[in-house]
Formats: C-alpha cells, structure tokens, sequence
C-alpha cells in the first residue's frame, strides 16, 4: 500500500494499542481534547504523514473510547486549519503543510493585540536577513529576473500607496524565494497577511515625504545589486539600513 493510501492510527512503535490509547486515563480531559491530543501527537511523532489516510470516523471512535461526533469534530477543526483533507466516501487525508493558507489564522488570532503589525516587524527582520544572505549564496537567474521585475513595479508605484505596497512587498518576497529555504518560505507565507498590512499602513503615513523616492528606488535597488555582487555581509547591512530608514520616515511622517 503505498503512502498516499496508508491508513494510519496505529499506536507509535514499540507501544502497546492499551498503553497508546487510554494513557492519561483520568487526566485525559474533555473527549475533544483527548482526541485532539492523541491526533496533534500523532502528527508531531511523524506517525501520521502527508498523504496518510485516517482510520474511519467509528473506528477511531471506538479505539479511542469517544464518540463518533466528537472525533468528526476535531476532523472539522483539523480541516478548517488546513492539516486534514475530508474527503466524503472516502475518508481524512493528512494534507501537505500549506502554510500560506495560516495567513488568515495569524490575522485572527493577532487582530486584537496590541501594535500587532510593529510586533510582526520583528519576525519580518529576522527572516529577511538569513534570507537575503542565502539569496547572495543560491539565488539563480530566474530569481534575478523576478526580482528586477519586481524592482520595476516598484518603481512605477512609488506614490501609489496601495498597488505601491504591493510592490514593495513583492520584491521583498522574491527575496525570501530567491533564498531557496522552503522553511523561511513557509514561516514568510504564514504571516504574509499581516506582513502586507504592515507594508500598505507604513507607505500611507510616508507616501508625501519627499525622501521617499530615494529611499524606495533607490535603496531596493542596492539591495538587488548586493545580492547579483553575492556579497553577504553588504546585503545585511543594506538590509538592517533598509529597516532603520523606514523606521525614521514613519517617526518623520505628519500625523492624520
């Protein structure tokens, strides 16, 4: 049986079916909870893998001594975030991470916290600059070819604030592809919607500074240039300038 049909739910190797199921006993809590926790553990053990096909609803039920409602709920809740695929007539499928789809998630769960999008700012950095540093190393052709072109939308929207920082956050993000770390990929991805947000509130409170044409021309295209040069230790400090600059527009920028 190959791995797109695997049915699994079996106990992790080496352990008893009893000792798997029923550990917790007492403690296990609410029903949910208990399915959702043996499932999660599953899942982080590498027990259930992408592709993975899920014993059927009364099966688990009766393994895990619930009910078949309840396991059909913690299927719905894995399905609404993207980690099962229900599949009607055939089952639940172990979906393959998508974690642009985590976006909207993150904006939910962070809509209500204060100075959410400065926070994501500081993730943002962070994974800009490891992945600027792997563009000087493994960015190809292509990647260059994308990332003038992003520089040209840029340049084109320079005092448009909405197709304007769509752009910028377009040339930011041929960066991060242009690293060619999948993982970078997905953590840029999951908080792609706060990250846009953050573009488009920054280029409206600079877009009337006069600085800013230089600022946005011509410091992303020094980024470009430090990353066709595959000078590391340029592209960082450019990079850690970029951030510092646009920072003290936003401190300079009328209020309103």
């Amino acid at each position: 049986m190959t791995s797109q049909s695997r049915e699994i739910i079996a106990p992790v190797t080496g352990v008893g079916m009893d000792a798997t199921l029923t550990r917790g006993g007492d403690e296990a809590g609410p029903h949910y909870d208990k399915v959702f926790g043996f499932l999660r553990e599953q899942l982080l053990s590498g027990a259930l893998k992408s592709g993975d096909r899920l014993l059927p609803e009364r099966e688990l039920a009766l393994r895990l001594g619930v009910s078949r409602p309840v396991v059909r709920e913690v299927l719905r809740a894995l399905s609404a975030i993207g980690v099962v695929e229900i599949r009607h007539g055939f089952g639940s499928i172990v979906r393959k991470p998508d974690f642009s789809e985590m976006g909207d998630v993150f904006t939910l769960m962070l809509a209500q916290q204060h100075d959410a999008v400065e926070d994501i700012l500081e993730a943002r950095i962070a994974i800009e600059r490891q992945a600027i540093r792997l563009a000087c190393q493994r960015s190809t052709a292509a990647d260059i070819t994308l990332l003038r072109s992003r520089l040209a939308e840029l340049k084109a929207t320079l005092h448009d604030p909405v197709a304007g920082a769509e752009a910028d956050f377009a040339f930011h993000e041929a960066i991060i592809a242009a690293a060619h770390a999948p993982m970078l990929e997905s953590l840029h991805a999951a908080i792609a919607a706060l990250l846009r947000r953050s573009h488009y509130e920054r280029r409206v409170r600079i877009t009337a500074l006069p600085e800013l044409e230089n600022y946005l021309a011509d410091h992303h295209s020094q980024l470009l240039t430090a990353i066709l040069d595959r000078d590391e230790a340029a592209a960082d400090a450019l990079l850690l300038s970029h951030f510092a600059i646009g920072a003290t527009f936003e401190r300079q920028a009328p209020l309103g």
